[in-house]
């Protein structure tokens, strides 16, 4: 009988251990103050891709920086989906506490003062179906991550989901 408790009183505790060292790596997961507010994943419109007159400019992901007191630089950030399309933000764009960057399919001119990152891609890198969006750190470490798809998380139908607040 006792080696019987002893066993199952130790299964409990590596349960309990497991349990807590496995937390604080998800909890490091999301220490970053960016964050996906949201993701406009099919543009309005029937989709074109053409880099003249097509509208991948209408597809974007927002990125918000949720911290009160830190400035983040973006350069180095990586974006990818399920499929492993990435865009790695090239240059310093700084983003002020509060501040957000719409990450824009196409091809156009990066604005600070706009809150605009162009991918210089006309593909489109979003499914209108379903897809997973993750943000790394430059440091390769997962800042956010999100899977949705169009039938459970698009309630209204209007192609835009927003993950955070």
């Amino acid at each position: 009988m006792r080696i019987r408790h002893a066993l199952a009183a130790g299964a409990v505790i590596a349960g309990a251990l497991a349990a807590v060292t496995a937390a604080p790596a998800q909890a490091a997961e999301y220490s970053s103050p960016l964050k996906l507010k949201g993701i406009q994943y099919d543009a309005p419109g029937r989709d074109s891709n053409r880099c003249s007159g097509g509208n991948t400019k209408d597809e974007y992901l927002t990125i918000k920086n949720y911290s009160r007191s830190t400035t983040v630089n973006l350069k180095g950030y990586v974006v990818k989906d399920a499929t492993g399309n990435t865009f790695t933000f090239p240059a310093s764009h700084k983003l002020e506490p509060g501040d957000y960057v719409k990450l824009r399919g196409g091809k156009g001119t990066d604005s600070d003062r706009n809150n605009v990152v162009y991918r210089q891609n006309c593909n489109f890198m979003w499914n209108n179906d379903k897809d997973t969006v993750s943000f790394y750190k430059p440091s390769g470490a997962r800042a956010d991550v999100h899977s949705y798809t169009k039938s459970r998380d698009d309630r209204d139908s209007n192609g835009y989901i927003s993950f955070h607040g």
